[in-house]
């Protein structure tokens, strides 16, 4: 995978230290939900079972750079 430096950075964080590099690939490959936000990055979600919690992925236009990953407290499957 392919990371902007942002990520790399933001990796960091105590809430972000245990998001596993098989997650995001998951979210990647075969997303729940998948949207294209107004700058063309694309926002996919994939449910973690083990932690309970829904990921929200944010790629860059390429479709395979990861910019952002984090859990989304928002996040509701059927909506």
């Amino acid at each position: 995978m392919k990371y902007t430096q942002y990520f790399n950075y933001t990796r960091i964080r105590p809430d972000r230290t245990g998001i596993k590099d098989e997650w995001i690939q998951r979210a990647i490959s075969e997303p729940i939900r998948t949207e294209i936000q107004s700058d063309n990055r694309i926002r996919r979600w994939v449910r973690i079972k083990e932690e309970n919690k829904y990921l929200r992925v944010i790629l860059l236009p390429d479709g395979e750079t990861v910019h952002n990953a984090f859990f989304d407290r928002d996040f509701k499957e059927g909506k």
